[in-house]
């Protein structure tokens, strides 16, 4: 399956159901940070994929679980922040 990917500013629900996390580019951004959740309904009490880090701006995060990702069950909820952050997820 070809990779998908939603580039975001601000945190946002990148996708409802099941999938693969592949990657994190950040793009720019004053001390971006960035936390994922394994999340449906853009909750932050779900399970936590990755937890909040800061970011290098640019900054590529390559996943390298499972065939070259993370699987994730219920979604994939990302939460950015800092000041202007842009990030572009890459997901299947």
């Amino acid at each position: 399956m070809a990779a998908l990917y939603s580039k975001i500013s601000a945190t946002a629900q990148v996708k409802v159901g099941a999938g693969k996390l592949k990657s994190i580019f950040v793009s720019s951004g004053t001390s971006p940070t960035v936390a994922i959740y394994d999340s449906a309904t853009a909750s932050t009490s779900d399970p936590v994929i990755i937890a909040q880090f800061t970011a290098a701006s640019p900054g590529l995060y390559a996943l390298t679980g499972d065939e070259g990702g993370v699987y994730f069950s219920k979604g994939l909820y990302v939460v950015l922040g800092g000041t202007n952050p842009v990030a572009s997820i890459f997901y299947e």
